[in-house]
């Protein structure tokens, strides 16, 4: 499993120009779904984000994580971070999950977030989303469970 986290002061998605979730500070997650995952793997990657101290403290040092912060996640699958693009000028997808697994698994993370943060917003499994936000720093880090 594979995550892009970016710090966002505003993130949303919209699906045919409608608002489908939307937060203010906190994390804006693109989760990628490979073939090998599992509940396990996605377990420990959604306790890492949650832990991840990106956030600035009194010092404004990056000591805080999304917690501690109060911060919003917002959860878009994104099927692209699969992709290998070590060779050739076409990523390959052969290391994605299949559909059925992919949307598995990715419920299951968002069914986590919601039992372990308070603020949880999500875009929807396999539609196209226009994502917007307003990166904060810019902070962003790529993180594998």
């Amino acid at each position: 499993m594979k995550a892009l986290i970016q710090r966002v002061s505003s993130a949303s998605v919209d699906i045919n120009d409608v608002s489908v979730g939307e937060i203010q500070q906190g994390i804006l997650l693109l989760l990628g779904v490979e073939k090998e995952d599992t509940e396990q793997s996605a377990d420990k990657l959604l306790k890492k984000i949650l832990a991840y101290r990106i956030f600035s403290d009194n010092e404004g040092k990056m000591n805080l994580n999304l917690q501690q912060s109060q911060g919003g996640l917002l959860i878009v699958s994104q099927f692209t971070l699969a992709a290998d693009t070590k060779k050739g000028l076409r990523p390959s997808f052969s290391s994605a999950a299949p559909p059925q697994l992919g949307e598995t698994l990715y419920n299951y993370f968002v069914d986590q977030a919601k039992v372990l943060h308070p603020t949880v917003a999500t875009g929807r499994f396999g539609a196209d989303m226009q994502v917007n936000l307003t990166n904060d720093g810019p902070v962003t880090f790529w993180l594998e469970s």
